[in-house]
C-alpha cells in the first residue's frame, strides 16, 4: 500500500519563508545594474581589441535589455509561485 506523502513536503501547503522573498526581490535589484555593467566593459573589451571607439554602447545597450529580460523572466517566475 502506497504511503500518503507528509504535509511537511507537500508543496501547496508549504508556508513562504520571508528571507526566501527578500532574497529573490533582492537579487532583481542586483541584475539590472550587473547586466549592463557586463555589457560596457565587454563593449570596452571588444573596442580595445578591434581599435574602435562606439562597440562600448552596443555592449552597454545589449546589457540592458538582457537585464530587463532576465528581471522580467524572475518576476514571472515569482508571480507564478505565489
Amino acid at each position: 500500500m502506497p504511503e500518503k506523502p507528509s504535509p511537511e513536503l507537500d508543496p501547496p501547503s508549504r508556508k513562504k519563508d520571508p528571507l526566501v522573498s527578500l532574497a529573490r526581490y533582492s537579487e532583481m535589484g542586483f541584475i539590472i545594474p550587473a547586466a549592463i555593467l557586463l555589457g560596457f566593459f565587454l563593449g570596452k573589451l571588444a573596442d580595445y581589441w578591434l581599435h574602435t571607439k562606439w562597440l562600448y554602447l552596443v555592449g552597454l545597450l545589449f546589457g540592458a535589455v538582457v537585464g530587463f529580460w532576465q528581471m522580467i523572466r524572475m518576476a514571472v517566475g515569482a508571480f507564478k509561485d505565489e
